[in-house]
């Protein structure tokens, strides 16, 4: 998954995309994500990181980050590169 070049993410989470004008607010957990995403990490590395640096379970990251991108993909704001 590749987030899309034009976004531009503000350091208190809102999340804007110049192609449309549309903005996103987004939790700190959130923005590490798409930061991560950003620098073209992997789903496995993303949850990994998450599971080492916050207390939650694996179940738990799995579903948050499925249920993110899913965001991100119904909103636009990815492309698949799989």
């Amino acid at each position: 998954m590749k987030v899309k070049r034009n976004l531009a993410l503000s350091d208190s989470g809102f999340l804007f995309n110049p192609s449309t004008g549309d903005s996103f607010s987004i939790n700190p957990i959130g923005q590490e994500i798409f930061h991560l995403l950003k620098e073209g990490k992997s789903q496995q590395d993303i949850e990994k990181y998450i599971l080492e640096n916050y207390m939650t379970d694996k179940d738990t990251v799995e579903k948050d980050f499925y249920d993110f991108t899913v965001m991100l993909k119904n909103f636009k704001l990815v492309e698949d590169n799989e």
